[in-house]
């Protein structure tokens, strides 16, 4: 039976979140693309402006690497939460658009941050608001599938739901503590905040495997 935030008509096989998945695949993949296009160096260049920009190409390369492992753990961790979903409602697939809105933006504030991320804090800024904005979505769509047993294929409790709440929690606020510092201090130490980062989601994933044993 369809809830009543359901379109008229929408059957339980339409509700399979199977397409859903599919089309968060695609633009995945897409902004992983993406990302690698602003990386490139001139044609035609001498063997000294050839080495001046590769020099040049190296930001790019940063800003490349670090938006790529963001987007592979943004997949794997959409995918850890779709795994969960049995059905996908209104409130799901609204969400789950919104999330990939917002992911298929990020070559913009990579292409910012490479360019003048470490002079500008309005770049640093705009990157890790739209990092935050992604794992604060991600948050709400796996408290959404947790907290409505109609929508999860199983119950998600204990050291596990509280390692994924911590995870996406940290992230938010080690994007904000990089906003804060890249104003405060400067761009460039705004975006060595992101080194906490590694520490926090290991942490998290320690957690969450004890919670499964």
């Amino acid at each position: 039976m369809s809830s009543a935030q359901d379109p008229p008509g929408l059957g339980e096989h339409e509700q399979r979140p199977d397409r859903l998945i599919a089309l968060s695949d695609g633009i995945f993949a897409i902004a992983m693309t993406l990302l690698v296009l602003d990386v490139s160096v001139p044609d035609g260049l001498d063997r000294a402006g050839f080495a001046r920009s590769l020099r040049q190409a190296w930001p790019h390369l940063g800003a490349y690497a670090l938006s790529f492992a963001i987007i592979a753990a943004v997949w794997r961790d959409h995918r850890r939460i779709f795994h969960l979903v049995r059905r996908a409602d209104a409130r799901v697939t609204r969400l789950n658009l919104v999330l990939l809105g917002v992911a298929a933006l990020l070559p913009f504030p990579t292409a910012l941050l490479a360019d003048y991320g470490g002079s500008e804090p309005v770049a640093v800024t705009l990157y890790a608001a739209t990092v935050a904005a992604i794992n604060l979505l991600l948050l709400v769509l796996f408290l959404t599938v947790r907290r409505d047993e109609k929508l999860r294929s199983r119950p998600v409790e204990g050291r596990a739901a509280q390692g994924t709440i911590a995870d996406f929690a940290a992230t938010v606020l080690i994007a904000a503590a990089s906003i804060a510092i890249a104003f405060a201090v400067s761009a460039e130490a705004g975006l060595l905040t992101w080194l906490a980062a590694l520490p926090a989601g290991v942490a998290a994933k320690v957690w969450q495997r004890r919670g499964r044993r």
